[in-house]
């Protein structure tokens, strides 16, 4: 017989990403929206877990319907272990769940970790002696990351101003074996890239108080620094949507109000697929790459020299690291490998 558990949120959103991570683990799902839906969930099947938001209602942040199910969990289905997921508890009210009405755990969305998750789910289906061999495997065998481990993953920039998608996207991107680096505003996006070298970024591009005008702006950036880039946004105007392609040669528009994360899972296998074939010239630096680009292109020393303004013997430097690192010995073949990793 499968586990079952019942997630109740009035977010759309919320509720298809904590259904799709139960039901990855093992989870046949139900779902509840409001009070009297849960209510009427919890009467029809016994759940071995339940995930609740504290307030289920979109206009009413003050709303505490969640109680209420922790409440009803506890008088219909004891065996039943309840988390209390939400972005509007204040720790008062954390304590209440938690002691009041015997919640196992607290969890903010806007800091929200799969892996924090998982590692729950493990706690409260190890804890029941007469549940353990409904556990499934992948519980039980789970082992933490080695630190090791992601030192070697390639980076990826996550810039967006909401923190619970920040959250989100960290936690897919994690899964995919990147190292994701987050960050809030123009700003910070802009230094990072300036220090580190990364392998993807993910970019809103409605970032608070810059109308979107610096989401574009990190586009020219981040397609500067041949950084192949998903951009996740609010913003779904058809004509913008094909402009940012046209302009900024992204990887993938995603709308945040119809995000799926399988779908968000594959594009991001696609791309560590396409990014893995032009590993190449990751070696490069990007000024490395503007030379070769230009080479690739049939100029001489000098024309290159005149286009990026430095002199013929930087040039001539430049073009020994470049033939090094690529381990070629003559211009054709770098330029063999320029035209073969060009996107």
């Amino acid at each position: 017989m499968n586990l079952r558990a019942l997630v109740v949120d009035d977010n759309p959103s919320w509720q298809q990403i904590m259904s799709e991570i139960l039901t990855d683990n093992g989870f046949e799902v139900d779902t509840a929206s409001t009070l009297e839906e849960a209510s009427a969930a919890l009467k029809a099947h016994p759940h071995r877990l339940a995930v609740v938001d504290l307030s289920l209602s979109a206009t009413d942040h003050h709303n505490q319907d969640g109680l209420r199910v922790l409440d009803s969990i506890r008088r219909l289905d004891p065996a039943c272990r309840a988390i209390l997921l939400t972005g509007f508890a204040t720790v008062e009210i954390a304590v209440k769940a938690l002691t009041d009405y015997n919640a196992f755990t607290f969890l903010r969305k806007e800091s929200f970790q799969r892996s924090e998750f998982k590692d729950i789910l493990k706690r409260i289906l190890i804890a029941a002696p007469a549940a353990v061999d409904e556990v499934p495997a992948s519980f039980l065998d789970l082992k933490p990351d080695p630190i090791s481990q992601a030192a070697t993953q390639p980076k990826a920039l996550i810039v967006d101003d909401d923190a619970g998608w920040r959250s989100i996207l960290e936690d897919l991107l994690s899964e995919a074996e990147y190292q994701p680096v987050t960050c809030a505003s123009f700003g910070e996006a802009l230094g990072l890239l300036r220090k580190e070298k990364f392998a993807l970024a993910v970019v809103d591009l409605s970032l608070r108080g810059g109308q979107h005008l610096d989401g574009l702006q990190l586009l020219k950036i981040t397609q500067g620094h041949h950084i192949p880039t998903l951009v996740v946004s609010g913003l779904a105007e058809p004509e913008e949507i094909q402009r940012i392609y046209a302009e900024h040669a992204i990887t993938a528009y995603i709308e945040k109000h119809s995000f799926n994360r399988a779908n968000f899972k594959r594009i991001l296998a696609e791309a560590k697929q396409a990014s893995s074939e032009h590993s190449e010239l990751r070696v490069l630096t990007d000024r490395e790459r503007e030379v070769l680009d230009l080479l690739a292109q049939g100029m001489t020393n000098k024309e290159i020299a005149e286009k990026l303004v430095i002199t013929t013997n930087t040039v001539k430097r430049h073009l020994k690291a470049i033939f090094e690192k690529l381990n070629v010995h003559t211009r054709a073949a770098a330029t063999a490998i320029a035209t073969k990793n060009k996107n």
